[in-house]
């Protein structure tokens, strides 16, 4: 099981970490309207002392990597067991930490803008308004939300 870590579970945490996230239009207490990003715990949003800044909320990416690590680990610890043995290939674990080195890659690229700000635990409330999925390639501009919000026949929040 141990191989299984290093070869599948930690390169399927990363991809599906940076790949597949969950979108949350919110009204943040004392302040704008915002899109926060993550899943289960909202982990980044667009900072506001700038408007190309990001926040990033640091309990928050452990405990969402920690809760992705935990799926891919069960999941392949019961396949593993019960279903059959898995012993990868090493051609698929290069092409599968290559994929996810790629797929690493923007994010890691945008997380390093000196505008960014990194805060140890998110220090604001909010309320939910609207939530879905997102995907890496999904476009992030709050007025695409907005109105996707709107067209829900939901009215302004």
């Amino acid at each position: 099981m141990k191989q299984l870590i290093f070869k599948l579970i930690l390169p399927l945490t990363l991809f599906s970490f940076i790949f597949v996230t969950k979108w949350s239009y919110v009204k943040v207490e004392d302040g704008p309207d915002e899109v926060l990003h993550g899943f289960p715990l909202p982990y980044r949003c667009p900072g506001w002392h700038t408007s190309m800044s990001t926040q990033y909320f640091l309990t928050e990416i452990v405990f969402d990597l920690l809760v992705y690590f935990l799926f891919w680990l069960v999941l392949i610890y019961l396949v593993n067991r019960f279903l059959f043995t898995l012993k990868p290939h090493k051609f698929t674990v290069i092409v599968l930490w290559f994929v996810t080195g790629l797929t690493l890659c923007l994010p890691v690229l945008l997380a390093t803008i000196p505008d960014n700000v990194f805060q140890a635990k998110r220090d604001f409330n909010y309320e939910e308004i609207d939530t879905g999925v997102q995907f890496m390639w999904d476009s992030e501009s709050k007025s695409d939300y907005y109105n996707n919000f709107s067209e829900k026949g939901r009215g302004k929040p």
